[in-house]
């Protein structure tokens, strides 16, 4: 049988046709995202370009779905070729219409759950090429039973516990280890969060020691690979041997696996010393330096803003205290939405309040009920509306004493917006914010308090806050996305401890005396 355009469209119309016979809910718990045919050929090529060109193929794809690589394998290599394939799928609504699909073939399909099937005992009977694009499924969709299962299961193969936060990819390439012949070939297209995620740690630690890593591309987040489902995606190169020393790992990134944008040779030795991964592979790689290798974390104390457990019923409109007759002294002024921020400088009236169009105000009271039901019965009466529509009960408020307190964040002058997209009408993810005013701000920021140093620096000289503020937007976008992580579309995040890795090279000509003490 000769694998044509035609047999790959008919695989394709028939996955189409399975996939619309389930929900979208009942494909995201087994975590079934099939291959694009194009996606599916790209990697198969490029398989092709790292196997001897004589060998004789035994392959094994332990997520089968319809079968998208196989078939793109088919239409790569001659059948004579390809001696042996072995499939498995879970699922015996893709199974069984896939077995009558590949019947002509000598493709050997089994539908049953991989991670519940015995490996062959030897070389002879294992893969010498596995290609796979293994379930998503997120550690929530697993039970704990299954959980420890799985941890127990990859320890025994791999030698590595994974953290039972770890989505079941994760398990799933290194359970396949036992089913690898020694020098194997392995390429596995998984979401790319696991580069930089505190549960990806496990499983750097199998593709640094366990295996030889050869190379990962990482697709641009804007370019999502799958229709439906918004996740950043990377293919994963390695070969079943022992690292050689000195070896060295190719990152690519954006573009296609046969044509990427940008390449960069790292070397093994450097990638256990880095915990973030998706850097390497970008214009910017996270080796910059400066003369004091100055971080942002060593002149700012960062923090999240604060979470209120319920906005709509804590930060009110002016409006709205009018018509609660809530008393002003437990009201803070704090800032909109960066969706709604129409400019990066905020400026103050007399009374530290921010020259905004949307004014709005936090509730903050540490009272007792007791005491504000005497003292200020027109705002006992608020919270008793909130009491009432249950907001006392959500998580964050019941963890608190009293429940409507909030969390202490002083106003910060400089502020950075916590998440964004690259393709913003700014062309920049993040934005950093310069605040004149006494307001705080909720958990869509990330708030930069001046270590004290650069606080009295700024205090003796307030001509350098714009400076400062001049500095930081000049961290170039490269540097801050290197730190944090992203998601599929194009969404990028930093947490606090990844703005105060960013490198801050600029503030040694805004600072100099102070930074050279």
């Amino acid at each position: 049988m000769t694998i044509t355009k035609a047999n790959e469209e008919a695989r394709a119309f028939l996955n189409q046709r399975l996939n619309e016979a389930k929900t979208q809910t009942e494909r995201n718990k087994l975590g079934q995202f099939a291959t694009p045919t194009t996606l599916a050929s790209d990697i198969v090529k490029y398989a092709k370009t790292l196997l001897p060109s004589d060998i004789k193929i035994n392959f094994l794809d332990p997520a089968f779905g319809t079968g998208c690589f196989y078939s793109a394998l088919l239409q790569q290599f001659p059948i004579s070729q390809v001696t042996k394939a072995v499939g498995y799928e879970i699922d015996p609504h893709y199974g069984d219409e896939t077995i009558k699909l590949w019947k002509n073939t000598s493709l050997q399909l089994h539908i049953t759950d991989f991670t519940q099937t015995t490996p062959p005992n030897s070389d002879q009977g294992k893969a010498n090429l596995l290609i796979c694009n293994p379930p998503y499924v997120r550690h929530h969709h697993l039970s704990r039973v299954e959980k420890v299962r799985l941890q127990l299961l990859t320890e025994q193969i791999s030698g590595i516990k994974l953290s039972q936060l770890a989505s079941f990819y994760c398990h799933f390439l290194c359970i396949s280890d036992a089913w690898m012949a020694e020098n194997c070939l392995a390429g596995w297209l998984i979401p790319s969060g696991f580069m930089d995620v505190n549960y990806g740690q496990q499983v750097k630690e199998y593709l640094l020691s366990r295996v030889t890593l050869l190379r990962i591309h990482r697709f641009d987040p804007i370019d999502v690979q799958f229709e439906d489902a918004l996740v950043s995606s990377a293919v994963v190169w390695f070969k079943k041997a022992k690292p050689p020393a000195n070896h060295i790992v190719e990152f690519t990134y954006g573009g296609s696996l046969t044509k990427p944008n940008i390449s960069q040779i790292v070397l093994l030795k450097e990638l256990r010393e880095k915990t973030k991964w998706t850097r390497f592979g970008l214009v910017y790689n996270g080796n910059g330096s400066t003369s004091k290798s100055l971080k942002l974390s060593d002149l700012f104390t960062i923090k999240r803003g604060l979470a209120t457990g319920a906005n709509q019923f804590f930060i009110l409109t002016p409006n709205q205290i009018n018509s609660y007759q809530l008393p002003f002294e437990f009201l803070k002024p704090i800032l909109p939405s960066p969706r709604v921020l129409s400019f990066d400088e905020i400026e103050a009236d007399s009374e530290g309040n921010p020259l905004l169009n949307r004014k709005l105000f936090l509730l903050a009271c540490d009272l007792p009920l007791s005491a504000v039901k005497i003292k200020y019965p027109s705002l006992w009466e608020y919270l008793q509306m909130g009491v009432e529509q249950g907001i006392s009960d959500r998580y964050l408020c019941k963890h608190r004493s009293p429940w409507y307190a909030q969390e202490k964040r002083p106003p910060s002058p400089f502020l950075c917006t916590y998440m964004g997209r690259q393709s913003s009408g700014r062309g920049r993810p993040f934005r950093f914010i310069l605040n004149h005013s006494m307001a705080t701000a909720t958990n869509v920021y990330l708030m930069l308090y001046p270590k004290p140093s650069v606080a009295k620096a700024l205090s003796d000289k307030p001509e350098l806050l714009k400076q400062v503020w001049q500095a930081l937007n000049q961290i170039s976008n490269e540097m801050l996305m290197g730190e944090g992580r992203v998601y599929g579309g194009g969404l990028h995040k930093l947490e606090p401890k990844e703005l105060g890795n960013a490198l801050a090279e600029k503030f040694i000509e805004v600072l100099p005396a102070l930074l050279t003490d």
